[in-house]
């Protein structure tokens, strides 16, 4: 089966490899057959999710062929609390839809 693997251990770094797997293997056994576990020491702990086209799966799921196996690093800032930030630093009138208004115009025309 043909298999995308995706890591992207840093950011604007990404790693992207097609490989031929036998069938029937899990999403733990493709990353240490394809070799990646070795080239990519942090991997070995299973720390970091995976997912198969951006949908979260564990270890053991089984792949399909055609599968795009990524590796997800764990978020550093919550983008709740980024966006709250950003805004903060805007200003209440310098971002969104209601930020340029007529003059004259009622407040959110």
């Amino acid at each position: 089966m043909k298999v995308i693997l995706v890591y992207a251990p840093a950011a604007r770094c990404c790693h992207e490899e097609h490989v031929c797997l036998p069938d029937g293997l899990d999403a733990g056994a493709a990353l240490q057959t394809a070799g990646w576990v070795e080239r990519f020491p942090e991997l070995k702990d299973g720390q970091l999710s995976m997912s198969v086209w951006g949908r979260q799966v564990d270890r053991q799921h089984l792949l399909r062929d055609g599968d795009r196996l990524e590796i997800c690093r764990p978020l550093r800032v919550d983008p709740k609390v980024a966006r709250r930030e950003r805004f903060v630093a805007q200003g209440a009138r310098g971002s969104g839809l209601f930020a340029s208004r007529r003059p004259g115009s009622k407040a959110g025309y």
